[in-house]
């Protein structure tokens, strides 16, 4: 696996960290599995949930310069349906934004979209910038400087438990869809640790049809579990994926790095870390899902609230697919 920190585009004017502070400067990375693992165990649920993981990656090389590729993005992503209301800072985790199959919109004219569909970071991210975890602001600015082409649509992935769902429905579908639009390359942003599993294993279905693919991530450990071609990771709280919030320069630079990676990756399972740091100091990674920072009352009040978002989701699943 090659390692790399972000070459950083030589506009980019924000705080930053250089090549060779990365290497060093950088703190631990959350472990996704390790922790939800414990999570659920202390909410009374013994059955572990088992990660995908390969040993062998496929990957598809750019077949033309980048600035003649056309990009689409695919995001884990919801749209806010008729009737409900956009979510905002302080949303809880609600199981009725949740979506079962592969959709698309117009890249022009995107829906409202949320992420209080999924196990996000709700203590540290307010989910008051869609461009955190849909890139198309970013990525049409790329394109009018001459960094890419823009494919004509935008795609939503369902976070879906069910890797084989996923292999076999999902990952199909999406192909399909890019084959038909004529997309040249895709980045996938992910949100929860579910959600960067289900990136995955599209990136690397994509790739194995020779549709070169990059992932927008914060679970590391996620991601390169389960094995991937080309990874942007960011050191930031789940939900934010594609840069800090209403920070358009984080966001540019993020977006810029998937693009370079697309084109400088010369084999698979290559991982940029991002230099930007999310908070002067990282006490925020200890909060996410952490049982030891959680009192009987609150563990007691989480498994009620996991067994309503699992009914509720459950119920929206079988209207959806009908089984």
């Amino acid at each position: 696996m090659t390692v790399e920190p972000f070459k950083m585009n030589t506009a980019f004017k924000g705080n930053r960290v250089s090549d060779s502070q990365t290497q060093t400067a950088l703190p631990s990375f959350i472990d996704y599995r390790a922790r939800t693992r414990a999570y659920y165990l202390a909410l009374g649920y013994d059955n572990p949930y088992e990660w995908a993981h390969h040993d062998t990656t496929p990957f598809a090389p750019l077949r033309q310069p980048l600035q003649a590729t056309r990009v689409a993005i695919a995001t884990t992503a919801a749209t806010v349906r008729p009737g409900q209301v956009t979510p905002g800072p302080g949303s809880v985790y609600d199981a009725a934004y949740k979506f079962y199959e592969v959709a698309e919109f117009d890249r022009a004219h995107p829906p409202q979209m949320t992420i209080t569909h999924v196990a996000i970071d709700r203590q540290h991210t307010d989910m008051s910038d869609p461009n955190t975890w849909y890139p198309g602001e970013a990525l049409a600015e790329a394109a009018q400087t001459g960094w890419c082409q823009l494919a004509p649509k935008s795609y939503q992935v369902p976070t879906n438990r069910s890797q084989r769902h996923t292999l076999e429905v999902d990952a199909p579908d999406l192909l399909t869809r890019c084959q038909r639009d004529g997309v040249q390359a895709l980045i996938l942003v992910a949100n929860c640790p579910i959600c960067h599993q289900t990136v995955s294993l599209l990136s690397r279905h994509l790739e194995a049809h020779g549709i070169p693919t990059v992932i927008l991530g914060c679970a590391k450990d996620v991601v390169e579990h389960c094995g991937v071609a080309r990874f942007v990771f960011s050191d930031f709280p789940l939900g934010n994926a594609a840069g800090k919030p209403n920070d358009p320069v984080s966001q540019r630079d993020t977006l810029q790095a998937a693009l370079r990676l697309l084109q400088d990756a010369q084999e698979p399972n290559t991982t940029w870390i991002s230099p930007q740091r999310w908070a002067d100091d990282d006490d925020w990674k200890w909060d996410y899902s952490n049982p030891d920072r959680m009192t009987p009352e609150q563990l007691q009040a989480a498994r009620a609230e996991a067994e309503h978002v699992r009914l509720q989701a459950r119920e929206l699943r079988l209207q959806t697919l009908k089984r």
